[in-house]
C-alpha cells in the first residue's frame, strides 16, 4: 500500500492538500493516483487567477496509459502553478508529495477541510476500493 503522509488531507478522487504557512494550500495527486496512471507525459495546469469551486475539473494529467482530470479539492483562487511539473511531468511520478505538487490555491473563507479526508480515512477508503 502507498505511503500516505499524515500531515496532508485527501479527496476520494485522489488529490492531496497541504496547508501552507501563508494561508494558501498546495494541491497534488496522491502516490496511489500517479501509480494507477503510470508515467506522466503531459500536465495541463490551471491558469493563475482562475476561480475554482470544490469538485471542479481544474486540470488534466496525461500518462502513457490514459488522460485523467484533476479536481479542485477546495474552492478558491489559483495563486501559483508548478512550472517544473509542466516542463517535466515525471516529477509527479518521482515525488508526488513534494516536488511534484501541481498548484497552489487561496481557499475561500468558510471552505473547510471538513470536506477532506485525513490520512487514516484515506487509507481506509483505498482499502475499501480494492
Amino acid at each position: 500500500m502507498s505511503n500516505i503522509p499524515e500531515d496532508l488531507y485527501y479527496t476520494k478522487s485522489h488529490e492531496w492538500v497541504r496547508q501552507n504557512e501563508d494561508g494558501t494550500v498546495s494541491v497534488g495527486i496522491t502516490d496511489h493516483a500517479q501509480d494507477l496512471l503510470g508515467d506522466l507525459v503531459f500536465v495541463e495546469l490551471p491558469e493563475p487567477g482562475s476561480q475554482l469551486a470544490a469538485g471542479d475539473e481544474c486540470m488534466v494529467v496525461e500518462s502513457v496509459k490514459a488522460a485523467s482530470d484533476v479536481y479542485a479539492p477546495l474552492g478558491g483562487e489559483v495563486v501559483d502553478i508548478n512550472e517544473a511539473v509542466a516542463e517535466g511531468p515525471e516529477l509527479v511520478n518521482q515525488d508526488p508529495y513534494g516536488e511534484g505538487w501541481l498548484f497552489r490555491l487561496q481557499p475561500l473563507q468558510g471552505d473547510l477541510q471538513e470536506e477532506l479526508l485525513g490520512a487514516d480515512a484515506y487509507q481506509e477508503f483505498l482499502e475499501s476500493e480494492s
